[in-house]
């Protein structure tokens, strides 16, 4: 169990998706389908749907904060996100999704593309499966 901050309640669980790099959901992330459209992002063409986001936070407009409402009203948002630093974009837009989301983990070294984890928002805590 890896012991977080917790951001946004719920629990989410799947795949993580982890990228080194923040990430802007305005003009980033496809809402309509979860791919991210970034061309100089590292997970450019990869797809967030339904995965653990992994990132070191968000960057970029306000208005990311209602992709992430718009890509749940979609049913293309990550089941829950984890960040080493939440700012108010993300975890704004976690809240509003009902999107769980933690944020500084205790303990990053098995936190790697294609762990299944369920993150627990209520209890901020990461729980690899």
């Amino acid at each position: 169990m890896i012991e977080c901050r917790n951001i946004a309640k719920g629990k989410g669980k799947g795949e993580l998706i982890v990228s080194s790099e923040p990430i802007s959901f305005l003009g980033g992330v496809n809402p309509e389908n979860g791919e991210v459209i970034d061309p100089n992002h590292e997970l450019k063409g990869q797809i967030i749907k339904d995965k653990v986001l992994f990132i070191p936070g968000g960057k970029g407009s306000t208005v990311g904060s209602y992709v992430i409402f718009q890509m749940m009203k979609n049913n293309t948002a990550p089941k829950a996100i984890i960040c080493l630093n939440a700012e108010p974009i993300i975890a704004t837009g976690a809240i509003m999704s009902d999107i769980p989301m933690v944020d500084s983990p205790a303990d990053t070294k098995e936190l790697v593309n294609g762990t299944f984890v369920e993150v627990d928002g209520d209890n901020g805590t990461i729980e690899i499966l």
